[in-house]
């Protein structure tokens, strides 16, 4: 699903005597890069040119966590950034700006996101992290950039739910031989609310991919009330102590989505959705809810995307 922002027509800009927001202009090629191009902005000798186009971590402190991408002219009254995919950015959201000389930064809008390379994307044959990167319209109009880098990945394909079960289908990227990461591998699904508690299943493999069927009724018995969260992860054929420290990084984590890397990732991955263009799956892939009963009444359980775009159950009252 490819999504764009239109440009506004010159008539449709306000004509205050203010300055309309400088717009950006966004393409993702298929390894995790992407080019800004500003349009509308006045391009001096570039002898003398001196401007940034400004990546700040929400959260961060201005200045601490930044990213200066050099601004090049490209063209008349047009300039350019290239983020590639080899410049690491941490996981997190990204809001934009750009900073011409010693001005304040100013916040960017969207223009045109091509984001067609993003679909279906195929990653490939690497040991590296996996950065992906996509531009999206923030609830206030700004351009804002969603991060992810993860390695290994393991990619959620095809999802089916019936009256008892959840099957779905996955792929596991930057390992160095998926097939003997596989063998003997487990889906291991962890309570939020207290990540000691787990249920395991196998998983059948076939080279890199691998499919898995997890029963509800396992996972309702231990609901107390109220709703529990269940998150997926797929683990490799490990002993019983690198299971036991699996289990303790991966606590503390945020309840809609802030599952965080476990500290052994090489044994134990996440199960997420990010190769696509869809920045935030939750409102948008929705599965329906199965009724359960349990001893303390029926409950309705169903698989979802957090805000992280991980794979998570939801088990809650009916």
């Amino acid at each position: 699903m490819t999504t764009s922002a239109q440009r506004p027509t010159p008539a449709s800009r306000p004509d205050d005597g203010a300055s309309a927001p400088p717009r950006a202009d966004s393409v993702a090629d298929s390894a995790g890069g992407l080019t800004f191009d500003i349009a509308d902005l006045p391009v001096p000798d570039p002898a003398n040119w001196s401007a940034a186009l400004v990546l700040r971590l929400r959260g961060a402190e201005p200045g601490t966590d930044d990213v200066r991408l050099p601004l090049s002219p490209a063209g008349e009254r047009r300039v350019r950034a290239v983020l590639p995919s080899t410049v690491a950015l941490p996981e997190g959201r990204w809001d934009v700006y750009v900073a011409c000389a010693d001005e304040e930064p100013r916040r960017l809008m969207p223009g045109l996101n091509d984001l067609r390379s993003l679909v279906d994307r195929e990653p490939s044959a690497s040991l590296s992290p996996l950065a992906v990167r996509i531009p999206y319209t923030t609830k206030h109009g700004n351009l804002s950039l969603r991060s992810w880098l993860r390695g290994p990945h393991v990619e959620a394909g095809d999802i089916r739910v019936d009256d008892a079960t959840l099957t779905a289908r996955g792929r596991l990227y930057r390992v160095e031989r998926p097939a003997a990461w596989l063998a003997g591998a487990v889906v291991r699904a962890r309570l939020h609310r207290d990540p000691s508690v787990t249920h395991t299943v196998p998983v059948t493999g076939d080279g890199a991919d691998f499919t898995f069927a997890l029963a509800y009724a396992d996972l309702v018995t231990r609901w107390e009330g109220g709703q529990d969260v269940w998150d997926l992860w797929l683990c490799r054929a490990a002993d019983d102590d690198t299971a036991d420290q699996a289990s303790e990084s991966a606590d503390g984590q945020d309840a809609d989505g802030g599952a965080g890397r476990s500290e052994t990732a090489a044994d134990e991955v996440r199960i997420g959705r990010i190769l696509d263009d869809v920045v935030d799956k939750k409102p948008i892939f929705t599965y329906p809810a199965v009724l359960v009963t349990t001893a303390r009444g029926s409950v309705r359980a169903a698989p979802y995307y957090t805000g992280d775009n991980d794979l998570s159950v939801r088990i809650e009252g009916a």
